[in-house]
């Protein structure tokens, strides 16, 4: 989450995955999460409902980011909050800061990348880069809850299946280290390692998450289809490590199907759920189709706005109790039933998987 005021353009590029608002499409105020903010959001800072988004950003400016900051964290309802600290912190919340605003506990879920790319500039060797990956890993990990994945960006979800061997790894670093030296970015996008990197956080034991589904313009959708993860997944299956497929938009109903076969692969659909505004319980409902409640997680997958904290929580809500309603009025089951999903949805499945209790 942001640190800094925020002017109209850097608002509405937090709006949406793309790069920056496109003038020739007009505010992005004018989407299912543009409404969303309008409608949920503007009471949060003492305007009416659907609020003028000129009077909103107005409002925002005024009250400065970190009283805008608190309200939202606060507002949203949280016990615990896990956050992925791959992205660049310089303008970002820190963990720790997060949970102080939210009132909640903070745990940190370690990006793999991240952690490759930090031994490549370390100056290892290709011989050198497996054992110092997973020193590396090993340290960030020993008090995190959990790691993620996001080979969805860089070679897409059709990973190599078994675990690669030492020689492929050496050979698959050495392409690498020598292209970083000969000018190339420092961003690990091989499909080799991205498996290496899976397999060591297969033996750390710790819930391992996948960007699943839609996010900015720099992945190839098509390539983020969690069905692409069967194999992968299948090898991973006896070891009984947590796997986490995030988001799933819009292949959420393919992500139920592997939650429901896999006793290890868990959904949710945090993105999107603010994505999509009102259209939440359609969504929700889908990925319920065939997703057990026990490997169901609520999800906010909040960034750079406060205001998403609040509405994932806010829309998950609403959506799972609109279906919860349905079933009740249908006799699908009971009110008691319908509580007990609540809970497992809303906190008790991830402090199962992630072990938060634990960590408390």
């Amino acid at each position: 989450m942001a640190g800094r005021d925020l002017d109209r353009s850097a608002f509405e590029s937090l709006l949406t995955e793309a790069e920056a608002p496109a003038p020739l499409g007009g505010t992005l105020f004018d989407s299912q999460l543009g409404f969303a903010v309008r409608r949920w959001c503007a009471p949060v800072l003492d305007l009416p409902p659907h609020a003028p988004a000129d009077d909103y950003l107005a409002r925002r400016a005024d009250l400065g980011f970190a009283e805008v900051n608190r309200r939202f964290l606060r507002e949203a309802g949280l016990a615990a909050l896990c956050v992925d600290t791959g992205y660049p912190m310089d303008t970002l919340l820190t963990p720790g800061e997060l949970g102080a605003l939210a009132g909640a506990t903070a745990h940190e879920i370690v990006r793999l990348e991240q952690v490759a790319e930090e031994v490549a500039e370390s100056g290892t060797s290709a011989e050198g880069f497996a054992g110092a990956f997973r020193e590396r890993l090993a340290g960030r990990a020993a008090s995190a809850a959990g790691l993620k994945s996001v080979a969805a960006y860089r070679v897409g979800l059709d990973l190599p299946a078994d675990r690669p061997g030492d020689a492929e790894v050496t050979a698959a670093a050495g392409r690498w280290l020598a292209a970083i030296e000969a000018g190339a970015p420092v961003r690990l996008a091989d499909p080799t390692l991205q498996a290496f990197l899976v397999w060591c956080g297969v033996d750390l034991r710790l819930p391992i998450q996948f960007h699943v589904g839609y996010g900015d313009a720099d992945l190839d959708l098509h390539r983020c289809d969690p069905l692409l993860l069967t194999g992968l997944l299948r090898a991973i299956e006896p070891t009984g490590t947590p796997i986490m497929l995030l988001h799933n938009y819009p292949f959420h109903r393919h992500a139920g199907y592997l939650a429901q076969v896999f006793p290890n692969v868990f959904v949710d659909v945090g993105l999107a759920t603010h994505g999509v505004g009102h259209r939440a319980p359609a969504l929700i409902a889908e990925l319920l189709e065939l997703a057990p409640f026990g490997k169901f997680l609520f999800s906010s997958d909040a960034y750079g706005l406060p205001e998403l904290f609040h509405l994932g929580s806010l829309l998950f809500r609403r959506g799972l109790s609109d279906l919860l309603r349905s079933g009740l009025d249908e006799g699908v089951w009971t009110e008691k039933d319908a509580e007990r999903i609540a809970r497992l949805a809303g906190g008790e499945n991830a402090r199962r998987v992630y072990g938060l209790e634990e960590r408390h």
